[in-house]
């Protein structure tokens, strides 16, 4: 059969056996399919190697999944903000604990002062109520006095402790004499020797009494 172009070239492509020789494809891939690892062809230069190393890791690393790092982000956020939270909590019922306490302490300080100088006054009411039994307070500038600092006294929550005819009651009543009474089915104050005073519910002092038990 006659056949067209260059002799050589047409022997070429048949074996001795007449056959055709089978095509060859080579594999210009940079990265081997099987290992993963960069290949390296012979004969190319330092500087192309270097490339094409950074090429194909930049390559590789674009290849492979890396888990998203917002899930863990968001959640190591979330945790750091409820532990500060936590925190600030805490702290905020360690300052109302304060301030309870400093304001209970500032109270009872100021509740013991006023109780001190009440207590160092009843001396005197002492001395105001023997001079009104005796009437040096009846009329004048004295009496007038003595009111005032009964008065003043009283809105400091001072009261006085003087009744008669109640029940016997040993927290507020001291009993001097006790005497036996007449129609009465329990101990009764008949007598005070000497005022009592509270201020608040706070006893002061005591009062003074002659007890009249039941007969």
């Amino acid at each position: 059969m006659p056949h067209h172009g260059n002799e050589e070239e047409h022997n070429s492509s048949r074996d001795q056996g007449g056959k055709r020789d089978e095509p060859v494809i080579r594999d210009h891939r940079k990265v081997d399919p099987v290992t993963g690892e960069a290949r390296h062809p012979e004969g190319s230069a330092a500087a192309d190697s270097d490339g094409d190393a950074l090429a194909q890791a930049e390559e590789i690393l674009n290849q492979v999944e890396v888990p998203a790092e917002d899930s863990v982000a968001q959640g190591t956020e979330a945790a750091a903000a409820a532990e500060l939270k936590n925190d600030l909590l805490r702290l905020q019922a360690e300052y109302v604990n304060y301030r309870k306490r400093v304001e209970r302490d500032r109270a009872v300080a100021g509740e013991m002062a006023v109780i001190g100088v009440l207590n160092s006054l009843l001396p005197v009411l002492d001395d105001v109520d023997a001079a009104r039994q005796h009437g040096d307070l009846a009329d004048g500038p004295f009496a007038a006095i003595a009111t005032k600092l009964e008065n003043a006294l009283k809105t400091y929550g001072l009261t006085r402790i003087d009744e008669t005819g109640v029940e016997f009651d040993p927290t507020i009543h001291e009993a001097l004499i006790q005497q036996p009474g007449e129609d009465i089915e329990v101990d009764t104050v008949s007598q005070v020797l000497r005022s009592g005073y509270k201020s608040g519910e706070r006893v002061l002092r005591a009062a003074q009494v002659i007890v009249a038990v039941p007969a």
